[in-house]
């Protein structure tokens, strides 16, 4: 068994058992490691201690059910492992910046730690090869884009602190809230029928340490922008990354994350690297969608 297989083992039975006590020498064993070579390989390859990243998964699934008004905040945290309300709302300020009772009135998109597929950073696909892996179907392929594509829609400016890296970062969402800001007021922009829908990261004006991103739709050619803004998928060649999750919500969070996180990989190993942008493609934006695709306009790496 790999090393990372053994850490990927012990993941599964982390998520299996998330609102259990949970001992590091249960896990260690589980791993067939001792539990000083375990721990320090788990923070290796996972990146956070195995407690926090517990603490951190807890909080994630704790968010789920803080969203049902119904539910006691007390009851909340003894159900996601959390001793007393006074320990779950410290942990989960500390992860989020607000309190539990300040995301019940005001509700926002998070940012969560999610569980890692280790196997994604040891695997190598060929162009038009499926990989299938921990509920994501990705292909990669390359395309030219023969004409721009404008899109028209909303931005704002996005602190990199709280937002990466992805999947291991923990706040408010900012880019989800962009989306929802568009999708609260989309009825009255200038696009395409059926139009496909675009989020994009990109540096632009950004202050020093953020970037832009912009969330938008096809744009009818002599759209007028008034108040939203004007971003154009420029005409080249790209690395397309199609991927799908078993749900919309997967799609945009987890599997999204790990597309990312793969590309990069996938990127360096062909010598190759993304500099400018990376462009998010939705074909069908419903609830039901669970399809999307990753345009990055990479070039050969310079010596």
């Amino acid at each position: 068994m790999h090393a990372w297989e053994a850490i990927q083992k012990t993941l599964e039975y982390i998520e299996d058992h998330i609102s259990e006590s949970q001992e590091i020498d249960e896990l260690a064993a589980i791993a067939a490691l001792s539990p000083f070579y375990y721990q320090r390989l788990f923070s290796r390859l996972v990146k956070k201690p195995v407690r926090e990243y517990i603490r951190y998964r807890r909080l994630a699934n704790a968010c789920e059910a803080l969203g049902r008004k119904e539910n006691r905040i007390l009851d909340v945290a003894l159900e996601w492992g959390f001793g007393s309300h006074e320990g779950f709302t410290r942990a989960f300020k500390e992860a989020y910046g607000i309190t539990p009772e300040q995301y019940r009135e005001y509700p926002v998109r998070l940012n969560h730690f999610t569980k890692p597929d280790l196997s994604l950073g040891y695997t190598l696909i060929d162009e038009g090869v499926p990989l299938i892996s921990d509920g994501l179907v990705l292909e990669v392929n390359r395309r030219t884009l023969e004409q721009p594509i404008l899109f028209i829609g909303l931005s704002d400016y996005v602190p990199i602190d709280g937002q990466l890296p992805l999947g291991e970062a923990t706040g408010v969402d900012v880019p989800g809230e962009v989306w929802r800001q568009f999708h609260e007021r989309k009825g009255s922009i200038s696009r395409l029928p059926r139009s496909r829908e675009l989020g994009v990261a990109f540096l632009g004006d950004a202050p020093e340490g953020s970037f832009t991103y912009f969330a938008g739709a096809e744009a009818l050619p002599d759209a007028d922008p008034g108040e939203f803004k004007l971003w154009q998928l420029p005409a080249r060649e790209y690395v397309v990354f199609g991927f799908e999750a078993e749900s919309f919500e997967e799609l945009v969070t987890s599997a999204l994350n790990k597309a990312l996180n793969y590309s990069e990989l996938w990127l360096k190993k062909h010598g190759m690297v993304n500099m400018l942008y990376a462009p998010e493609l939705y074909y069908d934006f419903t609830p039901e969608a669970s399809y999307m695709e990753l345009w990055l306009p990479a070039d050969n790496q310079q010596d």
